[in-house]
Parts: C-alpha cells; structure tokens; sequence
C-alpha cells in the first residue's frame, strides 16, 4: 500500500510539476496537486531529494509547551533563570548571558559578531538558544563543548564575553543573601558551587524552546494554516533547493558540521571553525548546522553574521557556492578548504526563491515574550 502511495504521489509531480511555472490556470492546478499531496499524513509526502549516504529524518510538527509555566518554578530552573539575567555573573556587573541572548531578540542580540567586556567583539554570530536543550548534542558553532553545562562556563570565563573567573563567582554569589536560599530550594544547601551555578544555568536553558509554527498546526491538520505559496516553497525545501539533505528532522538540522564555503581561508577574516577543536583536516571550515525553527526571527545569519536579509543566504545557496582553487603555493597545503559536496547549484527561478521565503516564515513562530525577573538582593 505505502508504495502505491509514493508511485501515485510520484505520477502527481510529473503530471503537475512542469506547470508550477505556466500559465494561471496551470499553475492553479499545480497548486491544487501540491496541496493534495501535502494535506496527507507526513509519511505519505514525497520522498524529499537527499543525497546517497546522507542520514536524515523526517520533518516533525513540534507540540504547545504546556509544561513550560510548570517548569519555570521549579527551583533549579527558577534558579537558573535568575543566574541567567544576574549582571553580576560577570567581572564588570554589567553583563548577563541575556545580553547576548535576549528573549525580545530570539535569544540572540542580533549583531553581526557578540559584544562583551570592554565592548570588545568577538569573531562571531551569537547563536540562538532557542531549543538548544533538544536539537543538539554538542554546542556552540564548532561543537567545542559536549554538555549545557561546559557551555556555559566558557561565556563566563571568556575575556571578550563575561570576563569572570569562574573560581570566584561562587564567592561572589555566596555574599548575596538572596541567592543562598535559592541554591537551598534548589540543592539543599546554601553552599554555592560552581558546579550548582552551571547545573541551574542549564536547567534553565533547557527550557528554551520554540512554539508552533503555522507549519506545525498544517502538520498537525489545520491545513488552511498554508498559503499554496507556503506550500510549494515546502515542496521546493523539500527537493530542487535540496535544502532537507542538512536541515530535516523536527528541529531543521542534522546536528553535523559542514564547509559551505565561507572559511577565508588565509584572508583578514579566516575562521578554520570545527578543526580548531578537532585538528582534523577535513574539518576545516566546517560549522555546526543552524536550526531553522524560528529562522526568521534570528538575523543575521551564518556562523560570521554574514547576511542581513534571507534572499542572500538562499543566493548563495542557490550559486553552488562551487569549491575555491588553491591560489599559488597552496596546491599541496593539506589545510585548503573543500566545499562541502552537498553544495550544488540549485537554479532556482525568482519565484521559486520566494516560495522558500514565504515556507521559511511558516516555520516561525510567534516569539514567547520572557519578563526579565527581579534579582536576589
């Protein structure tokens, strides 16, 4: 029966595919036919375009958090979420993780790299914690960190980030009345620890997460929640713009590292990424993939904050971004970057680039607004 399923659904896109492009009445059609398609359970869509030996899941509607009020008043998490707003974990008193990470901004700070101690810069993009608890296994751009907890120390102790050494902070903490009884509810014990201060930072961060989508009320059968645009740009994600053999499963991303091409290699701005943890030559250049959940609401995009508007991330994309050749003198450097060879041209009409726009906003949801809560004393 399944493969019934797929021969039909493959007889539908031939019929119809070739008049996504044609005239209104065709195209109308076309639509109707990818509307058809879709409104079917998930595992009946068509099969997406992915290339041989990549491993990929299938896309997953995410569920309402209704456990998201509870959670917050656990006291670990409660805790956590203090220590997360608390200006005082750094050596200045003038910066919390929520200035890189601010839930008006989708947990991000919307600047090209970060900004920290001294208003120094860093050397890239603040990622979004948006479901950093659930979509990944290792964090930060290169995956230098296995846990939530490693991750959290390193923005602490960083010189250019929060500049506080991470011996003292508990020290420190412990001279606030109000966060002994914290770490009580939280630990049984008033007696703070660096381990407790990354334990409940964690707890907390884990709590971050995307809410549904319009997408994910189609996936679930409110399929009037599409536009036939919206529609057709999943189709187009789906196969021509091959974007599913990196961003598939419920979170949009395989978790794995990939070169798309923008290294610099031996120029001003050279980042060798995932080898700078690994000192794997094949890794050079490679860089964790984004989730997209909420993609457009976490500008500007890429490990370097690169691009500021979405049609220059698909451009690029869209262009193959074709492997560079070894300049003179660099032909037997065993640390040039190779382009990832999922990078292909894609070829995508104007209209086409559009549709994956509009299917990119579906896929953001309306942001959870976080009040910003009053500090122990």
């Amino acid at each position: 029966m399944k493969r019934t399923i797929v021969i039909i659904s493959g007889l539908l896109l031939i019929i119809f595919g070739s008049a996504l492009t044609t005239g209104n009445g065709h195209a109308q059609r076309a639509a109707d036919s990818l509307r058809a398609l879709y409104e079917r359970p998930v595992q009946e869509w068509p099969r997406p375009n992915i290339d041989t030996g990549v491993v990929w899941k299938e896309l997953a509607a995410i569920l309402p958090d209704t456990m998201l009020p509870r959670l917050l008043e656990q006291p670990d998490v409660n805790l956590g979420k203090m220590l997360f707003f608390d200006p005082r974990l750094s050596g200045s008193n003038q910066i919390s993780c929520s200035s890189c990470h601010d839930p008006d901004m989708a947990w991000t700070d919307g600047r090209t790299v970060s900004l920290g101690h001294d208003h120094l810069q860093g050397t890239r993009n603040t990622p979004s914690l948006l479901n950093i608890g659930v979509a990944h296994k290792e964090f930060f751009w290169d995956g230098r960190s296995a846990s939530l907890e490693d991750q959290a120390i390193n923005p602490i102790a960083t010189h250019h980030e929060m500049n506080m050494e991470p011996p003292l902070l508990a020290e420190k903490l412990g001279k606030i009345a109000g966060y002994g009884k914290l770490f009580k509810l939280a630990y049984g014990t008033e007696n703070i620890t660096m381990d407790h201060i990354v334990q409940a930072l964690a707890a907390f961060e884990a709590t971050i997460k995307s809410r549904t989508s319009r997408f994910d009320q189609f996936v679930m059968g409110n399929h009037k929640r599409l536009t036939d645009e919206e529609i057709q740009g999943l189709h187009l994600f789906r196969t021509k713009a091959r974007c599913m053999n990196c961003h598939n499963g419920q979170y949009f991303t395989d978790d794995q590292y990939h070169n798309i091409g923008l290294t610099y290699y031996k120029r001003k701005y050279e980042d060798l990424g995932r080898y700078n943890v690994t000192k794997d030559p094949a890794d050079v250049g490679r860089f964790r993939t984004p989730s997209l959940r909420d993609v457009m609401l976490t500008r500007p995009w890429m490990h370097n904050g690169l691009f500021d508007n979405i049609e220059g991330v698909i451009n690029i994309y869209n262009s193959g971004m074709q492997m560079l050749k070894p300049r003179p003198g660099q032909e037997n450097d065993s640390l040039f970057p190779r382009t990832d060879p999922l990078m292909k041209e894609l070829k995508l009409t104007p209209a086409e680039k559009k549709a994956l726009v509009a299917f990119l906003n579906a896929i953001t949801g309306v942001p959870y607004k976080m009040r910003r809560p009053e500090l122990p004393q």
